[in-house]
């Protein structure tokens, strides 16, 4: 078993490759706590905010395609002195022999292999957030639905349907439309919201596999769209890392020999490319002194000690709605500390758990063995759900 932890090779260690992975979330929390600070001041940023994922997403394709063209690595790869290589693997000996040995040749990039890198990168961990966070609604609206019913059930909305009983009346076809297209919007979360789990926990399993692989040395490739594209992440060399500037301009340079048209537009291209280049090159910069900036107020405010034993404190839920008083039921009385069966001050008060209300406990216990409901609301309820209070309001 070889674990490596030093800085021997081309290949990256494994909290080399750990650090490169944590760099965008550690980016996105740094420039969301930057954006939701300066909404305090300037209420129209929360508008980016409201399409953080969007907006994170453009950011990193800027950056990704940046950093592969003149790189060959990501931009968190890129930090830390990693790049990307093609991997060939070449077969010496005889091939069905048992002394037939896999040679390993690294290679530059292709076009093919920089672009499926741009979809691994940037388009599906757009899709995996937006999965994400569309989990969350479905999973908190099912927990509201659990607890205080539907919203249709709780404002007591009802269908109107036509004599025959078989379909819907609608006041215009617009509305149908909508219901329609409403329906199918549910029906395609409720399926994103059983199937994503399964999803994410596959993801998760086969991301801790190709983790422990390559921590165990038994694989070169440190997660599975590294293995898909057919990609090694290596160190680069002290003098790709001396011509890594001078590449720079040379792609800078043949985007300007690119430029067509008369003199005066190709100086005006060329002074906007320049702007772009150097607006990039500060953004790179901005956004690593961002990252550090972040992790050290991070550190600075809250240690690992108090996250570990602090505990989680939730909103509490809002309240259900009040029971409404059925028709046929027996009227409330103006004074909460009566009994509504017996119109006496509750002795040993008792609740009935589905509707809230209060009653004497001799006095519910006998009405609920008898009708088998609440004698207010006219629900159904059975002496099971009678729960004795110690203390009456």
């Amino acid at each position: 078993m070889l674990f490596q932890v030093g800085g021997q090779g081309t290949r990256p260690t494994f909290f080399e490759m750990a650090a490169a992975q944590q760099l965008p979330s550690s980016l996105r929390a740094a420039l969301t706590y930057s954006l939701g600070v300066l909404a305090l001041r300037r209420p129209f940023i929360h508008k980016i905010l409201d399409y953080e994922d969007e907006c994170f997403a453009l950011l990193t394709l800027v950056l990704e395609t940046h950093s592969l063209r003149t790189t060959d690595g990501s931009f968190a790869e890129s930090l830390y002195g990693l790049r990307r290589r093609a991997v060939n693997i070449k077969v010496k000996g005889d091939n069905k022999g048992p002394d037939a040995r896999e040679e390993i040749n690294h290679t530059g990039l292709e076009k093919r292999q920089k672009v499926l890198s741009i979809v691994f990168l940037v388009i599906l961990p757009y899709l995996r957030s937006k999965l994400h966070s569309i989990y969350n609604k479905e999973r908190e609206a099912a927990l509201q639905a659990s607890l205080w019913g539907h919203e249709d059930e709780r404002f007591g909305d009802t269908d109107y349907i036509d004599g025959g009983g078989n379909s819907i009346v609608s006041t215009s076809g617009s509305d149908t439309e909508e219901s329609v297209r409403e329906r199918l919007r549910k029906k395609i979360r409720k399926i994103i919201a059983a199937c994503y789990p399964w999803i994410h926990a596959g993801n998760e399993g086969l991301s801790f596999a190709y983790q422990l692989l390559y921590l165990l040395d038994a694989t070169g490739f440190y997660s599975l769209g590294l293995h898909a594209l057919g990609i090694h992440v290596c160190r680069a060399t002290g003098q790709e890392l001396m011509d890594t500037s001078s590449r720079i301009s040379k792609v800078r340079s043949r985007e300007r020999e690119r430029l067509r048209g008369p003199p005066w537009l190709k100086a005006v291209q060329s002074a906007l490319l320049s702007c772009a280049y150097g607006v990039l090159d500060y953004a790179q910069t901005g956004l690593i002194a961002a990252v550090f900036f972040f992790k050290m107020m991070e550190w600075w405010y809250q240690s690992a000690e108090e996250r570990m034993s602090a505990p989680t404190v939730y909103p509490p839920p809002p309240p259900p709605p009040p029971p409404k008083v059925a028709k046929e039921g027996i009227p409330l009385p103006s004074d909460r500390t009566l009994c509504p069966l017996c119109s006496q001050k509750r002795a040993n008060p008792s609740v009935v758990a589905v509707s809230g209300l209060v009653f004497c406990y001799s006095c519910i216990f006998r009405y609920v063995s008898q009708y088998k409901r609440c004698p207010v609301t006219l629900m159904p309820a059975t002496v099971d759900q009678i729960r004795r209070l110690f203390h009456d309001v």
